[in-house]
């Protein structure tokens, strides 16, 4: 056993750590000291600051040591941890969250998970104004302000972050309608595609004149293109006719726009192959060598729109698939 002078001083210094973010220090301390997990306390303060900042890692190093559902039955320590998620810091960016959208997923993600967490009477509870503190009747209520009394931790939640989420669907509209009108453009010159087959038709049974020379690939192409646009344009489209609920933003709407993207990247993908299979339909007769660079600067922009988007699409699928904040962590990696 350690002594208490020294556990108090450690207890200090974890706490100064998560407060700040600092993932490393309360990993080493607690490491070295895991009977600090036994005060419960400490583990209320500990998860009180962790669950204020915002800090992912320290939040998974938390479940990791299976602290938060220890904590399931205690009401109101229920409580502390809703009321902590639910203040709002209108100011408040994290460095690893890219613009309003994704700022609302992360908070919406933290309410589920503590949610999830909480004892399932968490869930009925409002705030309320505690009127006699002797009452054990009125122990397990949060004491909120006037202004509070009556609504409950979701509504507070929503009402908080008005701004935050009126900034997250305006950029989730805006991006939508650049994407639909590329989509659209794209189903226009796709529809329009087949009936001007590269060599033209035979007059008399309406075949291609290139059939035998890879038109085929332009065929598969350009239906491809012209499939993956309209199921593009649908997305968004459904994107624009949302209703932008908060609760939107956790997988609904992040999920239309993933799916959105895809199938906008796969369109402009198909029709580069088939404008590139068309031109070397018609002038491989002159040049044998032709669909080399046709094949080199078709690549170029498909890999220079990989480049600029892939960061965002990657972020955007990541957060709503597979967040970090439901990722385990080893203790003692």
């Amino acid at each position: 056993m350690k002594p208490p002078e020294i556990l108090e001083l450690t207890s200090t210094i974890v706490l100064d750590a998560a407060s700040n973010g600092i993932s490393d220090m309360v990993k080493l301390c607690l490491r070295q000291f895991p009977e600090l997990m036994w005060d419960k306390q400490f583990t209320k303060e500990l998860i009180e600051e962790v669950v204020k900042g915002r800090h992912v890692e320290l939040f998974r190093l938390m479940n990791a040591y299976d602290t938060i559902p220890k904590l399931r039955y205690d009401i109101q320590r229920n409580c502390d941890l809703m009321a902590a998620v639910v203040e709002w810091s209108p100011g408040y960016v994290p460095a690893d969250v890219s613009g309003a959208a994704f700022l609302m997923q992360r908070e919406l993600q933290w309410f589920k998970v503590l949610e999830d967490r909480c004892s399932p009477l968490i869930k009925s509870l409002k705030f309320e104004v505690k009127e006699d503190e002797s009452n054990p009747s009125q122990s397990l209520k949060f004491e909120a302000t006037e202004e509070r009394r009556g609504k409950t931790y979701w509504g507070i939640f929503v009402e908080q972050r008005r701004d935050l989420l009126k900034e997250a669907g305006q950029w989730m509209k805006d991006t939508s309608s650049s994407c639909s009108v590329i989509a659209t453009l794209i189903i226009t010159v796709a529809f329009a595609a087949p009936f001007s087959v590269p060599g033209g038709n035979d007059s008399n049974t309406g075949i291609p004149l290139f059939l035998k020379k890879g038109s085929m690939v332009f065929a598969v192409a350009n239906a491809s293109a012209l499939f993956s646009s309209i199921t593009a344009n649908s997305m968004f489209l459904a994107i624009l006719t949302s209703r932008y609920a908060a609760e939107d933003f956790l997988h609904s709407l992040p999920r239309k726009m993933i799916l959105g993207l895809t199938f906008l990247f796969l369109s402009l993908v198909f029709m580069l192959v088939a404008f590139g299979s068309a031109l070397t339909i018609v002038l491989s007769e002159r040049w044998k060598w032709i669909y080399i660079p046709i094949t080199l600067l078709a690549a170029f922009p498909i890999i220079l729109s990989a480049i600029l988007q892939l960061p965002l699409y990657v972020e955007m699928v990541e957060s709503t698939c597979w967040p970090r904040l439901y990722r385990p962590v080893k203790i003692w990696k």
